[in-house]
Formats: structure tokens, C-alpha cells, sequence
């Protein structure tokens, strides 16, 4: 998968937690104090991207200590999101 694709995916499971009441970007913060999706969304569309991964055959993880971490984290933004989404899907 091309991180076009994967940023695709991304923000349509970004979109769909959110209920589209907000325009996704790929700069878009997903933690921290100007993220719009609190705990339990971000967990909302991790889930989503985990189904989606399936269906694309292969599994993704993002619960991994790089994950968490502030300076790598998968969650500095929607385009980090869909990189490592894209990554994942090549492994």
C-alpha cells in the first residue's frame, strides 16, 4: 500500500470517529492538547484502522512502545498515522 492510499484510510477512519464534524488534515494532531479525538475516539480509530488492516491482509499494530512515545509517536498526526500504516502494510 502507497502512503496515498494509507492517508486515504486514515482520515476516513478519522472522519468516521469524529461523526465528520471536522475537517481532517494531514498535519492534524491525533494526541496531545490540540487533538480533536479525546482517548477514547483515538482507541475508536485505532480499532478501525486494525479491521481495515485485516481486509487489506495484513496485521497492524499500534500498540507498540514506539507508539507511546512523544518524539516517534504514530500519533504526532494524521500523515505519522498513515506512514506508519502504509509501513506496516509492506511488512
Amino acid at each position: 500500500m502507497n502512503i496515498e492510499q494509507a492517508k486515504e484510510i486514515v482520515i476516513s477512519a478519522i472522519n468516521t470517529a469524529l461523526e465528520g464534524k471536522a475537517v481532517i488534515t494531514e498535519d492534524m494532531q491525533l494526541i496531545g492538547g490540540e487533538s480533536l479525538l479525546d482517548s477514547m475516539k483515538l482507541v475508536e480509530v485505532c480499532l478501525a484502522l486494525e479491521d481495515l488492516a485485516d481486509k487489506h491482509g495484513f496485521e497492524f499494530d499500534w500498540t507498540s512502545e514506539a507508539a507511546m512515545s512523544k518524539s516517534r509517536s504514530m500519533f504526532r498526526s494524521v500523515a505519522a498515522l498513515a506512514e506508519e500504516f502504509a509501513n506496516q502494510s509492506e511488512v
